[in-house]
């Protein structure tokens, strides 16, 4: 019986050693190599001082700056220790309530009329409460209230957001998005030139 113990003993620590120590190690080594900024977090950095992360929203509710999805992780938002989304169905007055609320909000710092079309990732959470994307469409309708806040024309800013268009990845998967945090960077960038 101790012989099988003894081998058991010496398999255990072999396949710690193996998977517990040399495998992590050699795929932090393959990445750091490979592809360091991703294996890094997808940091941004403005004047070499980390400022966010390109894969996880921030809230931006300045006037001058585009506003990202609402965000249910935390109590604030956008708290990436409690991601995940609000579980309320869609029957739950509480979603409702939270939708109208939005959709006021948006219409009200853009200047909308009562019966203009709001993208729906204006006003609704992603599921994970951490989503760093909106789409192009979400973009556009906040480029007149971001140009008159900066003083700027509003096809400067337009041209901005094209520029920061994202297709669908290798064509095929998600959709055309803009990240917030990476347009207004630039954003800070146009008006410091």
């Amino acid at each position: 019986m101790w012989k099988q113990t003894i081998g058991v003993l010496r398999l255990l620590i072999v396949l710690t050693v193996l998977t517990g120590l040399i495998y992590p190690l050699a795929m932090t080594g393959v990445a750091q190599t490979i592809f360091p900024a991703q294996a890094n977090g997808s940091l941004a950095y403005v004047d070499n001082k980390p400022v966010g992360s390109l894969l996880i929203g921030q809230n931006f509710s300045d006037a001058k700056y585009f506003h990202g999805r609402p965000s249910a992780a935390g109590t604030d938002g956008y708290d990436a220790t409690s991601s995940s989304g609000s579980n309320l169905g869609p029957t739950s007055k509480k979603l409702m309530d939270g939708v109208k609320e939005n959709l006021d909000k948006v219409r009200t710092e853009n200047q909308l009329g009562e019966q203009a079309v709001v993208p729906s990732d204006l006003v609704l959470a992603s599921g994970s409460g951490l989503d760093p994307d909106i789409s192009p469409d979400g973009a556009y309708l906040q480029v007149e209230r971001v140009a008159s806040e900066r003083h700027v024309a509003s096809s400067a800013v337009k041209a901005l957001v094209d520029s920061h268009v994202q297709t669908r990845t290798v064509g095929l998967l998600g959709e055309s998005r803009v990240n917030v945090l990476a347009l207004n960077m630039a954003l800070d960038k146009m008006g410091s030139k």
